[in-house]
């Protein structure tokens, strides 16, 4: 199995979809490229914002952790 590379967060924080293109979202430790989901058009997902660890957020939603299984996981938050 090939392993992932390795993101600060601060390398995160650029993937928001505003100051680069990809919009990625960090959760558990593991990076998720969101970049095609519609639902996360501009970098915005509700309240939510791109280029940022998500897991203390998710507790909130309406949703469980399993949304993340549809999409790619690129990275690891260090």
């Amino acid at each position: 199995m090939q392993q992932l590379p390795e993101y600060s967060k601060s390398q995160l924080a650029l993937r928001n979809g505003q100051d680069k293109p990809q919009i990625w979202v960090a959760y558990l430790g593991f990076i998720y490229d969101v970049t095609e989901s519609r639902l996360w058009r501009d970098g915005k997902h509700y309240e939510h914002w791109a280029g940022q660890d998500l897991t203390d957020e998710l507790r909130h939603a309406p949703h469980t952790e399993k949304v993340f299984e549809k999409f790619e996981k690129i990275g690891k938050l260090i």
